[in-house]
């Protein structure tokens, strides 16, 4: 959307000027995966592939990281999204009986918090 701005020129003719509004990127968050001593790596590894849209291989690379060194990354998203996307996790594993948790937590960007 722009702004409209009604100004007069040296002729004395009114002009229209158009001012841009500059839109920010919105926040991202990160999805972590924590670790636990009894959800199976098999399951975790089908989760990161329908829950997070990786493939085999990353999957895999991501449930090692996760198992070696307490908790990964999923993804990135909006907070939207990184919500719908934990929400996803618990309510996969609850109903696989797992214990496996997730959580959200806010992407560094370099910029003092408002």
């Amino acid at each position: 959307m722009s702004d409209k701005r009604e100004e007069q020129n040296e002729s004395g003719v009114a002009t229209l000027e158009r001012t841009k509004k500059k839109l920010k990127r919105p926040r991202m968050y990160r999805v972590v995966l924590h670790n636990d001593d009894y959800t199976p790596m098999d399951f975790v590894v089908r989760l990161l592939e329908t829950v997070f849209h990786r493939s085999e291989s990353e999957a895999t690379r991501i449930m090692l990281h996760v198992h070696n060194h307490g908790s990964g990354v999923a993804g990135i998203y909006t907070h939207e999204i990184a919500e719908t996307k934990v929400a996803q996790v618990h309510l996969l594993a609850r109903k696989n009986d797992h214990p496996l948790m997730a959580s959200m937590e806010p992407e560094d960007d370099g910029e003092d918090a408002e």
